[in-house]
């Protein structure tokens, strides 16, 4: 293709590194090249690098002429599950090293007696207290003992320490100690890198905070080189843009402050798919969704109101029991609230103790991959199962970039010993197990939401969602579902719809009929201003909308619940409008109101936002039409266990209007959608796909 010179152009372009394929996306004034190659675990930026360099010249364009680069990894994330973090150590207040090991002393399984919690990051021989104490209201009652913290970074140094998090008593109300001993660590251990948890997590309850600090830590030294790296790497070819990085909470920020504070950074993949799926759904008017985001190791699920994901302030990573909440790490980080399986395109298959198949967590990854990658795998997975029910066209996988072997997916499936090794029965049964797993963990996080399901459409992206939706739909009682354009890139092009972010948080413990008005204001001016400045360095120009959140219970409560009230100056007749949005959100949460009890608000949330996406009108007209179909195709349906003739249509020939009836097989480059026997389709204005279960009734 013959270069692009103008230098008007707009071109973007997103990347997601995730457990299977790194996905980037290049979008030019409209339109999009994708790719996806196989993540290179080694050097994350390099099968990252190889695909911008590929539709650059696919595109014809110069690296000169992008004016953006969004990249989410997963390289925190991977560390802190899999232990390859640096030599970290902790000071904190002297009687206080075994904080993290004792957490909360809650039970995730009350009668297991042989339960196994997770091991904190920090060892106990690293873990060290200094003198030093405030009170709750940040008064000193033992001043800091500047000589302990010098002979604590002595120790450090013997013990080989790259990082060190410092997390005192009561610092989020008063941080002069722990600024002051980061200040004696930098001195006595120049090049070692420091995390305050002031700085962090200044919120209270010292096990999650402490938690949070130490986990950033642990990885900072590791982002903070690879994120250097790609960004010189990028400079070495001629990119003069700037590189932003995807928060877990669904914005964007720089990379000094990702690099200052990864820990940020665990859930940035799965959130930018958050973001896609809630931009489609405003796109489609559709108000109550599901968003289904399945790639190669793990599937996604989240619930998207009025165009807005659910979200929460607590997030657990490393989970020594992989289902089981309270099992793993707490990190106080603002993050897209979502449910994660192990139920990917690379979940391995076998055979349980009682003889059951049984399917994932555990997955093959991109190394060796599953067995039909021809790469070492010999375990079969659910991306074999698919290969043979037929769903998959080995000469079209990931865009022809994979070369697929489905004889080596039947030897796997064969292998695993059940119903006389047929390897279409294991098929099939490897597919509704997938498919069930995905759509209990549906109903469960619907029911711990408070909401239900069979009235929200199902909108499917990632590279495995459009083959399992139509299934996963039907289980739920779900009718309507939506698989995008870009579906099998889905959290790379949510990159590039995400805003300019930045969220602070602080707590200041006030009752809300003593509050000190004066006092609260000054904080929230102070808070607003740090993340403006955060977002302005990022999003120089662009206006800015604010976002002020109350964390607040009833006195004598555990637990408390957000609420929003105006970004403003507040004033003495703003008490009643704290108390009404307090009421009404403990109405939405509890259903009722039968308490006469003092309000204590806890914790206090600003967010600066810049851009972002806004929904367009419909590109193309839809003129009703019969799609034409370029072949058929054997596909087992799971439902009858019977191969069907399946209508064969490819995405890229097809038009707005253009309508056929399923069973089908919709393929594209990076996907295929599977339209089972039970659902019709329809292209949208939009060229998104639409299934719509016959029962039902007319595509809406």
């Amino acid at each position: 293709m013959m270069p692009i010179t103008d230098p008007m152009i707009s071109a973007q372009i997103g990347a997601d590194i995730g457990g299977t394929f790194t996905d980037v996306v290049l979008e030019i004034d409209g339109r999009r090249h994708s790719t996806k190659l196989l993540t290179t675990y080694d050097a994350p930026e390099c099968a990252l690098l190889d695909g911008v360099s590929l539709l650059l010249d696919e595109a014809g364009i110069a690296p000169a002429q992008v004016s953006l680069v969004v990249h989410g990894t997963t390289l925190a994330t991977n560390a802190l599950i899999e232990r390859r973090g640096v030599t970290v150590a902790m000071l904190t207040t002297e009687g206080f090293r075994d904080a993290l090991a004792l957490g909360t002393e809650s039970r995730f399984d009350q009668y297991d007696i042989s339960m196994e919690k997770p091991q904190p990051l920090v060892p106990r021989r690293l873990r060290l207290g200094v003198p030093e104490r405030l009170d709750a209201l940040g008064n000193i009652l033992v001043p800091l003992d500047e000589q302990a913290v010098r002979e604590a970074a002595a120790a450090f140094r013997t013990q080989g320490v790259e990082s060190v998090a410092v997390a005192f008593l009561h610092s989020y109300v008063n941080d002069a100690h722990e600024q002051r001993a980061g200040q004696i660590l930098r001195e006595e251990m120049p090049g070692v890198s420091i995390s305050l948890s002031c700085e962090v997590s200044p919120e209270m309850r010292e096990y999650e905070r402490f938690s949070t600090t130490t986990a950033n830590a642990y990885v900072q030294p590791l982002v903070d080189a690879y994120l250097r790296r790609l960004e010189r790497r990028l400079v070495e070819m001629g990119f003069a843009c700037p590189l932003y990085l995807m928060l877990s909470s669904g914005g964007l920020t720089t990379v000094d402050t990702a690099a200052r504070f990864p820990v940020r950074l665990v859930e940035s993949g799965p959130a930018g798919g958050a973001i896609f799926a809630a931009s489609v759904a405003v796109e489609c008017g559709a108000d109550r969704v599901l968003a289904l985001d399945v790639g190669g190791t793990t599937a996604k699920i989240c619930l998207i109101n009025d165009g807005a994901p659910q979200t929460s302030q607590v997030f657990e990573v490393g989970r020594v029991h992989r289902f089981r909440k309270g099992s793993g790490l707490p990190l106080r980080i603002p993050v897209v609230e979502m449910v994660e399986i192990g139920a990917g395109g690379g979940s391995i298959a076998s055979v349980d103790s009682a003889g059951r198949l049984a399917v994932g967590p555990h997955s093959a990854g991109s190394e060796p991959g599953p067995a039909a990658y021809g790469r070492g795998g010999e375990r079969p997975t659910v991306t074999d199962a698919d290969i043979m029910l037929g769903r998959i066209d080995p000469a079209r996988f990931a865009g022809g970039k994979v070369t697929l072997r489905p004889e080596n997916a039947a030897t796997a499936l064969a292998g695993l010993g059940l119903w006389d090794g047929k390897a279409e029965t294991l098929a099939v049964g490897v597919s509704e197990i997938v498919d069930e797993t995905m759509a209990s963990a549906a109903r469960v996080h619907a029911v711990e939401q408070g909401m239900t399901l069979d009235e929200r459409t199902l909108i499917a992206f990632g590279g495995a969602a459009p083959l399992h939706a139509a299934s996963f739909a039907e289980k739920l009682g779900i009718g309507t579902v939506i698989v995008p354009s870009g579906a099998g890139v889905g959290s790379a092009v949510g990159f590039l719809r995400a805003p300019v972010s930045y969220e602070v948080a602080r707590s200041l413990t006030m009752r809300l009929d003593m509050v000190d008005i004066d006092r609260l204001n000054a904080l929230l001016d102070e808070m607003a201003d740090e993340a403006r400045a955060l977002v302005s360095a990022g999003a120089s120009g662009k206006a800015q909308a604010e976002k002020r959140v109350c964390l607040a219970r009833y006195q004598g409560q555990g637990y408390e619940i957000p609420f929003e009230f105006p970004a403003r100056t507040l004033g003495a007749q703003d008490i009643a409008v704290l108390k009404a949005a307090f009421e009404a959100a403990y109405r939405a949460q509890y259903g009722g109101m039968i308490l006469d009890l003092p309000i204590e608000m806890l914790t206090w949330r600003v967010t600066v936002a810049a851009g972002g996406f806004s929904a367009q009108g419909a590109t193309a007209p839809a003129s009703p039409r019969d799609a034409v179909p370029v072949g058929t195709r054997k596909v087992i349906d799971p439902l009858t266990g019977e191969p069907l003739d399946f209508a064969l249509y490819a995405r890229e020939d097809m038009r707005p209007g253009d309508r056929f009836t399923g069973p089908a097989l919709v393929a594209e480059r990076e996907t295929t959608t599977v339209v089972s026997p039970r659902f019709d389709g329809r292209m949208d204005e939009r060229g998104y796909l639409v299934l719509t279960r016959r029962e039902q009734g007319v595509s809406r």
